[in-house]
């Protein structure tokens, strides 16, 4: 392909024509950027939504304040490379307690307006200990989920972020 679309290390008629294309569609997305406030919107709410798995990937990661606190060693590249897995873990189990948590407080009669859940995350990270080494090994719940705590209660553990 890069035989084709270029030579002696500049572009072919051909690599020119796909690059000129490719700033077609870069140039409408600017325009419209510009010129649309519902496009604008809907950009930002993606490039938040981006930001929130970023943000918790950093605490995950970066636990002591962003700071690597040993030098290379062996096997370092694993423990970077599951950063991705742990961060599905993390969002997968948020959604499915936030789902449960809403679905209880729904059948409690308390309002959970359909305008305040869209503005949920499932890039929560207060509950997440990030100290530490830790095996993933499955409880055996019995097919079920663990008991979600009364939101009526206050926890003495909730500490403002």
């Amino acid at each position: 392909m890069i035989r084709i679309l270029q030579r002696d290390g500049r572009p072919t008629q051909l690599g020119d024509a796909m690059a000129f294309y490719g700033r077609i569609f870069k140039t409408l997305h600017v325009l419209t950027f510009a010129d649309d406030p519902d496009y604008r919107r809907q950009l930002k709410g993606m490039r938040n939504l981006q930001e929130g798995r970023h943000d918790l990937a950093r605490h995950i990661f970066h636990g002591r304040r962003g700071e690597l606190h040993r030098a290379y060693h062996t096997g370092m590249e694993d423990t970077l490379g599951a950063l991705g897995l742990v961060l599905n873990c993390v969002t997968l189990w948020n959604t499915v307690y936030l789902d449960r948590a809403l679905t209880q407080l729904r059948a409690a009669g308390y309002p959970a307006l359909d305008a305040d859940v869209a503005r949920l995350s499932a890039y929560l990270r207060r509950h997440i200990n990030i100290h530490g080494h830790y095996t993933v090994a499955l409880p055996d719940l019995g097919g079920r989920h663990r008991v979600l705590r009364d939101p009526d209660q206050h926890d003495s553990g909730d500490e403002e972020e």
